[in-house]
């Protein structure tokens, strides 16, 4: 066992060295993730205010000008044209010089004052879903406000028989960056961890170092465990580095354990790092290794981890290669301990996946890797 252990060091104090030799590969492993984190934490956001509102009144009257009013009240609209034709708003919107209109017909004020129903009317920009919801929520919102406070004008104050009262928990403000940060932090490791590793017995290959390697007594998994402790190393220190941008910049909080925490992402990262060692394993070329961890990082851990898009809202097929993603279970169980305070007793599940996961890679690469340079 001692002598396994000995040989485990050498190799990594042999990948150490060779890290030193390359400070770009420094410079990506620890500036990737901080150049990446605030693209993404300011530029990625599902926060929408300020939506360009044309207003067409042809009332003039109080009534029409206080639902204006009602509707500039906040930040989600923001007045940016007033017109008396309806249809040039169609103008507008083809342009994207404005996403939503208010039309207030002749007689709006007149039929409130009488107590009779009175309509205005909210078009919404459809080709931008997003904003349109957005809108269509706040205007029916303003909408029913309106409605309250003038059947209270015209029949004194009423008692409405359901009172609904909205209470959020655990991101009470609604800021995306608290939704986007820790599966941004997935993404990341990722990208970053599945990289390094996939060059590493790759270049061994290339330079003609691995013949040298099977001259020695050093067996797979002690080289494979040798090239995964100094990328290991450093994926905790990109988890520290992103944790606490993430903290720090974008108010991301730290609700659960920070050893969970930690343990977490360490098994995540292990099962990364081997992935990585697998495609290098597999390929024997740095080129091609490279161009195989992007294709099966980036975008598998973006569009199906539930980073952005649930993975329960998927078809069948979408939803079953997701469930052989590790990223689905680091960003599910992420979630979880640093925005929900969850514990072990309910994220062992992802543990076990990402364990499983670990295990299948570092089975695979025993397989693959022979001590042969054929």
């Amino acid at each position: 066992m001692r002598r396994v252990l000995l040989r485990t060091y050498a190799m990594a104090h042999k990948e150490v060295m060779h890290i030193q030799r390359d400070p770009q590969m420094l410079v990506f492993a620890l500036g990737m993730p901080v150049v990446l984190i605030f693209l993404f934490g300011y530029a990625v956001s599902f926060d929408i205010e300020r939506i360009p509102l044309v207003v067409v009144d042809q009332d003039h009257s109080a009534e029409s000008r206080a639902l204006v009013e009602k509707f500039t009240a906040s930040d989600t609209f923001r007045v940016v044209a007033r017109r008396q034709d309806p249809k040039r708003v169609e103008t507008l919107f083809r342009s994207s010089s404005a996403k939503a209109a208010l039309v207030i017909p002749p007689g709006y004020g007149r039929q409130l004052r009488r107590g009779e129903n009175a309509e205005a009317q909210l078009l919404l920009d459809g080709a931008d879903n997003t904003t349109a919801s957005i809108a269509l929520g706040y205007a029916t919102a303003v909408s029913l406000a309106a409605s309250r406070e003038q059947m209270e004008k015209v029949i004194g104050e009423i008692d409405m028989p359901l009172e609904v009262r909205v209470r959020t928990f655990f991101n009470p403000r609604l800021k995306s960056a608290v939704f986007i940060v820790p599966g941004l932090m997935v993404v990341i490791l990722v990208m970053v961890a599945v990289m390094l590793t996939a060059l590493t017995i790759a270049r061994e290959y290339e330079r003609g170092s691995m013949e040298q390697l099977f001259a020695t007594p050093v067996g797979r998994l002690e080289v494979i465990l040798g090239k995964l402790v100094p990328y290991f190393l450093i994926g905790l220190l990109q988890v520290l580095l992103v944790l606490s941008l993430g903290v720090t910049f974008f108010d991301v909080p730290v609700q659960g354990s920070v050893f969970l925490l930690f343990g977490l992402s360490s098994l995540f990262l292990l099962a990364m790092l081997m992935q990585g060692l697998v495609i290098s394993v597999i390929t024997r070329n740095q080129m091609v290794a490279s161009q195989v961890a992007a294709i099966s990082t980036f975008l598998p851990a973006l569009l199906m981890s539930g980073f952005i898009f649930p993975v329960e809202n998927m078809p069948l097929l979408l939803r079953g290669i997701a469930a052989a993603m590790p990223a689905q279970y680091y960003v599910r169980s992420l979630r979880a301990v640093l925005l929900r305070g969850n514990g072990l007793e309910v994220i062992w599940v992802d543990l076990l996946a990402l364990t499983g996961f670990f295990v299948l890679m570092l089975i695979i690469a025993l397989l693959r890797f022979k001590r042969t340079v054929a």
